[in-house]
């Protein structure tokens, strides 16, 4: 590969000189050279966390290996060590896909509409084993949806006022929208929610399932098609190609087994405070920084940041 063809960007609570040392050793272990090293955060200029990114040559022409090394030693410190190539000097990304639930709010949904209509358990268990991959993402979405026929309309209301925000994406929101990017709800959670927060934080548009109510209640069906793992990826496909957007500018944020697809597809596909088999499967994955961490992968630093 070409000099400084790989990024790496660390993340921490602090840069210590622990973690620098391990860095350097991940280095050396795969025979990498650092060319150029730029400070996007640091705390101790009264910034939220400690960021560094260097530019390193050396790397061979296939990446896993680095990535898969580079989590291990994540997890072992408690920091975010991402790699991805670099395309700095080609068209910046210009769309960013979102999931909804865990990834730009601290729930998911429908186990709030299930536990106020008294089936949370049931449903819980259910989602819990989607995220995790252990159940086709359709079957079980039907599954889960039948236990809430009957909820009355108006929880929906009083959940969506209530939906906890996930840490950092109202700074994240609000430096997108002002370095022009366009973005996007891609949620096999309900448009009702989606709906909310395009309102409050200012999305472009949203793709999501559509909640089929009659006479004020939820029957347990949605209209199709159900938005799954394939039809996440194939909407991002659709809005980059509708937009002009070529996919190495495309950047997907998610968590879930059912964001897989959809991070792949993307030029940045960043597992977001993921389970261990999506940040494993995922090229990018971050745990440490909140949703404005997305950021710093992008190379802006505080002093580009409002």
């Amino acid at each position: 590969m070409a000099r400084g063809d790989v990024l790496l960007t660390v993340l921490a609570p602090r840069l210590t000189a622990d973690i620098e040392s391990h860095m350097a050793a991940l280095m050396a272990q795969f025979g990498l050279q650092e060319e150029h090293r730029q400070r996007l955060a640091d705390t101790e200029k009264g910034e939220p966390i400690d960021c560094v990114e260097l530019h390193l040559s050396g790397a061979s022409s296939e990446l896993t290996s680095l990535r898969h090394a580079a989590l291990e030693l994540s997890e072992t410190l408690g920091v975010d060590m991402v790699v991805q190539r670099n395309q700095r000097g080609g068209a910046a990304p210009r769309l960013v896909c979102f999931d909804m639930d865990s990834t730009l709010i601290k729930a998911e949904v429908i186990d709030e509409l299930a536990r106020r209509h008294g089936v949370g358990d049931e449903v819980a268990e259910v989602t819990e084993r989607a995220m995790r991959g252990e159940l086709d993402f359709k079957a079980s979405f039907r599954e889960r949806m039948s236990k809430l026929e009957d909820l009355d309309e108006s929880v929906l209301a009083n959940i969506a006022t209530e939906l906890p925000l996930m840490d950092g994406v109202e700074r994240l929101m609000a430096n997108l929208k002002r370095l022009g990017f366009r973005t996007v709800i891609l949620s096999g959670g309900f448009t009702y929610f989606a709906r909310y927060l395009q309102e409050r934080l200012g999305f472009d548009e949203i793709h999501a399932n559509e909640l089929v109510i009659e006479n004020g209640k939820v029957t347990g069906a949605v209209h199709e098609p159900i938005v799954d793992a394939e039809r996440k990826a194939a909407l991002l496909q659709q809005i980059a190609e509708r937009e002009g957007v070529a996919l190495a500018q495309t950047v997907a944020v998610g968590d879930g087994a059912n964001d897989l697809k959809m991070l792949a597809k993307a030029g940045l596909g960043v597992a977001f405070r993921a389970k261990p088999l999506v940040r494993a499967e995922a090229r990018q994955a971050i745990s440490v920084a909140g949703l404005d961490g997305v950021l710093y992968l992008l190379g802006y630093g505080e002093a580009d940041l409002i």
